[in-house]
Formats: structure tokens, sequence, C-alpha cells
């Protein structure tokens, strides 16, 4: 069977090829177009997530790098839904700023982190495909942007909050429907499709579009990829006949709630009937109570 996609997709990328130093130009094109700035990566750090295990296969990919700036950058790609996904990726930061702070350090040694989530799934509502998100504090009165004055190494600055917390980026990427012209457009396109342009000028997808060849690989390597694409296809086979089955569901449970709404609402008219032909025969409340199981209220509504 003909290999559909021509280049290697991102996520098997960042788990086997883009930890290489080599080819560390991708991931810093990447990261340059979605942070708008230039992102240059030293190093790949250890995580715990940096696992090539069987059942992680599809389910969570993740990279740590360290940026010229002495940042933290966590990339990391979820192919299917995670209930508690904010939550993870919160812990994810946290852990990652406590793990690059040694006991006994000052506090002004503290990374920056920068989190990036590149989404397979649908995790809420919203109509666009890039999500970003900073701390700040605005004045409840004012609304000005506070600037806090710190010491550094015996020098005194000012930083806004934002300079120092954590970012976050989520990008959906199944919610991009556009034609792509800009680079980032084009990165996401590449994300969602695994397809690259041949006159790309977009920081890194050239140099992806020459190293991230699908027939370039050996024989194993395309083995082990193509049964990656397997195991995602089969879980999103699996998720979308779950839903399939609940909307299933819901409508049967719809359907009976409704028929049984609709007896019990034709049974309620036929008693009203009855009650108010028996009142105009003359018969007392009490009887017609007794004959209909209504109320009195109800019979004297009549």
């Amino acid at each position: 069977m003909e290999q559909q996609d021509k280049y290697i997709r991102f996520d098997w990328a960042v788990k086997r090829l883009l930890r290489q130093k080599a080819n560390f130009g991708v991931l810093e094109g990447f990261l340059t177009v979605l942070l708008g700035e230039n992102v240059k990566i030293i190093e790949i750090l250890e995580s715990e997530s940096n696992q090539q295990t069987i059942d992680d296969k599809f389910n969570r990919v993740d990279i740590k790098a360290k940026n010229s700036k002495d940042e933290i950058i966590i990339v990391e790609i979820q192919n299917t839904r995670e209930l508690y996904y904010l939550e993870r990726i919160l812990y994810g930061v946290a852990k990652a700023i406590t793990e690059h702070i040694s006991l006994g350090e000052r506090y002004y040694a503290v990374k920056k982190i920068y989190s990036i989530s590149i989404l397979y799934f649908d995790i809420g509502k919203g109509e666009d495909y890039l999500y970003h998100g900073q701390n700040h504090f605005i004045g409840v009165h004012t609304g000005d942007r506070l600037e806090v004055t710190t010491k550094e190494k015996d020098a005194i600055v000012h930083k806004i909050p934002a300079e120092i917390f954590p970012e976050y980026f989520l990008i959906r990427v199944n919610e991009f429907d556009k034609v792509a012209v800009t680079p980032l457009e084009e990165w996401i396109e590449y994300l969602k499709t695994g397809c690259i342009r041949p006159d790309t000028k977009a920081p890194g997808l050239e140099e992806a579009r020459r190293k991230l060849i699908y027939y370039n690989m050996s024989k194993e390597e395309r083995h082990a990829y193509d049964e990656h694409l397997s195991a995602i296809m089969i879980q999103n086979d699996v998720l979308d006949g779950a839903k399939l089955e609940g909307r299933m569901e819901g409508r049967m449970e719809g359907r009976m709630e409704g028929r049984m709404e609709g007896r019990m609402e034709g049974r309620m008219e036929e008693r009203l009937e009855i009650a108010n032909n028996l009142k105009s025969l003359g018969l007392d409340i009490a009887a017609i109570h007794k004959a209909t199981g209504l109320s009195l209220e109800e019979i004297e509504k009549l």
C-alpha cells in the first residue's frame, strides 16, 4: 500500500528525529513562528514523559528543550482526549520549574516556561485554532498592568509578571480549515495533514521537507511509523464508535421518554374528559374524584 503522507508526521518526528542536534532547525522554526521571536535550541532536556514505550505510542508525546535565553520550552502532542488535560499541563509546568532550580538557589534562578500543546481532539468550545494564555496582574480600578521591581544579580530590574510566569499555547489542530497563507498557517496545515508545500519559506518547514521524508527512513523505521499511524486510526475509530453509540442510546432514550410522556399526556386528557362529562351530568366532586383519580382542585377547574 502506498504511503499517503509524503512527510513524516510531526508527532513522530518529535519523538524520534527532532531530538537530534542536527535536526534542531525544524523545531526552532516551529517555535520561532509560534512565539513570534527567534528561538535557538541549546539542548533537549530529559523528562519522565520522554518515553518510547508501547502504551505511550499514540497518547502522549512531548519534548522539553532549553533555548538560548535559558528558558524552558515544553512541546506536548496529544492525539486522544484526556478529561483533565489542563490540570496535567499545569502539573507539568510546575514540575519543570522545580526540576530546574537547585536547592539553595535564589528565586531569580526560576526559569520562564513555555507550554505548547498540539491537540488532535476537541478540548472544548471555541472558534479559533490557536489559544494563548499567560499571567497578567491588572488594576481592578485603573486597568493598568502591574510592573514589579526585583533584584537580580545585584541589579535592580523592572519586570511585568508575564516575563516570569509561564505561557500556555493550545493548538487545536482539527479546527484549522483555512487556506494556509502565513508561516503559522503553513505549520498548522502540516501538523494537520502532514503535507508541506514545495515552495514553502516558513522557518523550519523548508528544513522539514529535506529531513522528514518518509522514504528516507529505513524499512524498520517505516514499519514502526506505519504501526504508529494504525494505532492512531484504531484509537480514533474506537472513540468515534463510542460517540456514535452514545448518540444512538441518547436518541433511543429520547424516543422512549417521548412515548411515555405522550401516553401519560393522553391518559390525563382522557381522565379530564371523563371527569368533565360526569360533572355535566351533575355527579358530585367526591364521586368524580373516586372515579377518575383526579384531585379535587383539578375537577373544580373544569
